[in-house]
């Protein structure tokens, strides 16, 4: 099925849940909202949803979690949603531009800078097409934005060898990235050779010399025990990767005023719980790092922001970008 076909597809059905799901969901004293994740419920996104956004709507609605993708495929949550199956998940922009090609602009690298620029961006008017466009075709409303962390370049020589201020230190390294075209062009963009390389075979490649670095969030390097192979880490910030929470528009709507303005706060209170644990499992991973023998040092960013989105404007992959946002969001990261 084309984009087109499954977005209007979709839509319809959508559309055609909108008045039956709100009897059902009404039925009981209490709405039911079930949310399906592919996380695991020691995920900091999982936790905080469960501490902080449950027992806030309690009153009229019982928070139910399905972790590991154990109640919805993952990737089918937002269309479980817009078909009445679902009432909460937690959407990637990735996910989104399956839909709205215009959302890639969130996937690309540089865009977002922090995760204070995450919040300040979905806040702005900017962000107000995009959420109303999710919301009118495809039943899903956008409630807050969550921090998942940012991605940085990993690499086995020492700093004294290879010092990356600037993309042009990145010419000729061999750089693993994920096997996907919108990847591979981030690994191009960055300035280096992108390699793509099943996730399991890094290590050993890295060990090895197959490849010269990789690019993870700093969980992932630690987890993956690539500080034992390794020896210095450019905080590049390539990528500070989010989510969404996205509850159903059709229940939404069924909602009093009131109640609206405590799910919401309530999603907004969860986002910032999360955001706050990952900054500071962040912090305290790049500590551990350091004491593990590897450097870690801050690039030139604004150097490798300019050369990265002129990459991004300069291809097809920009096509879809609604003119003038980049720029607003990029005001706002000032």
């Amino acid at each position: 099925m084309t984009l087109t076909r499954r977005k209007f597809s979709v839509c319809a059905l959508a559309l055609t849940c909108l008045t039956s799901i709100i009897p059902a969901a009404y039925a009981q004293d209490k709405v039911t909202l079930r949310m399906s994740t592919p996380a695991s419920d020691t995920d900091q996104r999982s936790i905080a949803l469960a501490e902080v956004f449950g027992p806030a709507v309690a009153e009229f609605a019982t928070y139910q979690p399905h972790y590991n993708a154990s109640l919805i495929a993952q990737g089918s949550e937002l269309e479980s949603i817009a078909t009445g199956d679902l009432e909460m998940s937690i959407a990637s922009a990735q996910e989104l531009a399956t839909f709205f090609p215009e959302f890639s602009i969130f996937t690309a690298g540089y865009v977002h800078q922090s995760a204070e620029h995450q919040v300040a961006v979905f806040n702005d008017a900017v962000m107000d097409p995009f959420k109303k466009k999710v919301e009118d075709e495809l039943g899903v409303k956008l409630l807050a934005v969550m921090y998942l962390g940012k991605r940085h370049v990993n690499l086995r020589f020492p700093r004294s060898e290879l010092d990356v201020k600037t993309p042009a230190d990145l010419n000729g390294v061999n750089l693993r990235m994920p096997g996907s075209d919108a990847w591979q062009f981030l690994g191009r963009a960055l300035g280096a050779n992108p390699t793509p390389m099943a996730f399991t075979e890094v290590y050993t490649a890295l060990q090895t010399g197959s490849v010269d670095g990789q690019d993870n969030p700093l969980p992932t390097v630690v987890d993956a025990k690539f500080y034992e192979v390794t020896k210095q880490i450019a905080l590049t910030q390539h990528l500070v990767d989010l989510n969404y929470i996205a509850f159903s528009k059709a229940v939404w709507d069924g909602l009093s005023p009131e109640q609206q303005a405590t799910v919401e706060e309530a999603a907004v209170n969860a986002a910032e719980s999360a955001r706050q644990a990952q900054l500071t499992k962040e912090e305290e991973l790049g500590t551990f790092l350091k004491e593990q023998g590897l450097e870690l040092y801050e690039p030139d960013l604004a150097a490798f922001r300019e050369h990265v989105q002129a990459e991004y404007l300069a291809s097809d992959l920009a096509a879809s970008w609604p003119e003038g946002v980049l720029e607003r969001i990029n005001e706002l990261g000032q």
